[in-house]
């Protein structure tokens, strides 16, 4: 390590039971929508869901994410849409499309209050470069109307974020930046070809800083190859001295049968299901040790951050990007692959960067799926946001908010049976609660509300 760090904790948890470690092995999803993005459909004619855009609300505010799927590197563990581009024509030639693209999301939204929360992601959106990163933000900002109190967040590759760069953020207004630190162990990020010393990130810190970006987020992960629970603590560690506001911990998800360069991970020096849990046991830990406050599933805050303070309020939500203070009803998608959401459901841009280019060439947006929600699907995603977020949820309280009889779930309330029997949660009436030792399990109890979960697939990360 880049530092010497002691890794001793007082009281350490209890180890898992063997039925917590049968729960942690299961293939789940994620749950940052329901349904999830695997009940996509086809967009018939990519036009299909068009009129959702013109559905805003001249009093609501509106969000956009932007997907930026180009790096400058190829990082081993990646599961994200991106590509390395070898030269920068590709990006140049991909800048001015996105521009054409934007013009169109402009256009067919109806009246809205602007643009509050606007999200920058990859792929490393620090692959553009300074100055086509300024335009991009000014265009969103003219054509979204991005209000004065706004939240623009950059999610970047800290080893290649240069000064120029971080000049353009604070010019740009920037005010929350999210680096992709995964892991500071020097052999570990040899093995997952991500190279960036403790000392780098920590330039980078403070010159965001200094120019204004002040809002730092970190994202960490466990069960990478030769991770160890020490290891993983030591990282947390190192993270705390740099003072991040928020630190969010993923699990790593070995899926070389979808990622084909995740073939260049070793099998052997992956840690089984019960060295996941210690090493996610070890960064739960560090941080609670460290003073912050646990949100939902895997994110971590100081306690005076927003979105510890909307946990406290019962106001946090989840989404693609993660857990979010943002109360948003309307998500627009920007860029290949990009995932939008609206009241009547879900779409999604074209992932393939040609077929994404060739319909806003066309004139079109680039939609190539959608998922119109139906009733009954947003009853069961309210139920499986709260259970993520709060760990708890009043099914019959949220059944009547929803308009359904009170008893619609109960099938779904009686499957839990085994998972209370497990102790991953209680059950009250209506009412569910995940105590806190089964935290981390929470997808498998909110899975417990999935009708569409298929049996039998490995297209999600083990839950653990």
């Amino acid at each position: 390590m880049p530092a010497s760090i002691a890794t001793s904790r007082p009281s350490a948890p209890a180890p898992p039971t063997a039925a917590q470690l049968h729960h942690a092995g299961r293939n789940l999803p994620r749950y940052t929508s329901y349904p999830t993005a695997l009940a996509f459909q086809p967009a018939e004619g990519a036009e299909t869901p068009r009129p959702w855009f013109a559905q805003t609300r001249p009093r609501e505010v509106i969000s956009a994410y932007v997907h930026v799927p180009f790096c400058r590197r190829l990082c081993w563990y990646c599961g994200c849409h991106t590509t390395v581009a070898h030269t920068y024509d590709r990006i140049d030639a991909f800048q001015q499309i996105l521009d054409r693209e934007i013009d169109l999301v402009a256009e067919a939204l109806g009246d809205h209050a602007g643009a509050a929360h606007l999200h920058f992601g990859g792929g490393s959106p620090n692959a553009l470069s300074p100055e086509h990163f300024l335009r991009l933000v000014g265009r969103l900002a003219d054509r979204l109307r991005l209000r004065p109190d706004a939240e623009v967040a950059v999610e970047l590759d800290p080893a290649l974020l240069s000064a120029a760069f971080i000049d353009a953020l604070g010019e740009g207004g920037v005010t929350r930046a999210s680096l992709g630190v995964q892991t500071f162990d020097p052999p570990v990020q040899a093995k997952v070809n991500r190279i960036q010393p403790f000392e780098r990130v920590a330039e980078a810190v403070e010159r965001l800083r200094a120019r204004g970006v002040e809002a730092i987020n970190f994202d960490l992960m466990y069960g990478l190859p030769s991770q160890t629970p020490a290891s993983v603590a030591a990282t947390v560690d190192l993270a705390l001295r740099l003072r991040p506001d928020r630190i969010a911990v993923f699990g790593y998800a070995h899926v070389p049968w979808m990622k084909k360069h995740q073939v260049m991970i070793k099998d052997a020096d992956l840690a089984d299901v019960a060295g996941r849990w210690a090493q996610a046991d070890a960064a739960d830990q560090a941080l609670t040790d460290g003073g912050y406050v646990r949100i939902g599933l895997d994110h971590y805050a100081r306690p005076g951050d927003p979105l510890a303070r909307a946990a406290a309020e019962g106001r946090v939500r989840r989404n693609f990007q993660g857990y979010t203070d943002d109360p948003a009803p309307v998500l627009v998608p920007v860029g290949p692959s990009s995932i939008g959401q609206f009241r009547e459901g879900f779409v999604q841009n074209a992932v393939a960067t040609d077929d994404w280019s060739r319909a806003v060439r066309e004139g079109r947006l680039p939609l190539a799926r959608k998922l119109p929600l139906t009733p009954a699907d947003r009853l069961r995603a309210a139920v499986i946001e709260r259970l993520m977020c709060d760990l708890s949820a009043d099914v019959e309280a949220i059944c009547i908010a929803h308009g359904f009889a009170p008893e619609t779930l109960d099938a779904s309330l009686e499957s839990l049976a085994e998972a209370e029997r497990d102790g991953l949660c209680r059950r009250q009436g209506r009412r569910v609660e995940i105590p806190e030792n089964a935290r981390r399990l929470m997808r498998a109890v909110a899975a417990g509300f999935d009708e569409r979960l298929p049996a039998g697939q490995n297209r999600h990360a083990k839950a653990v």
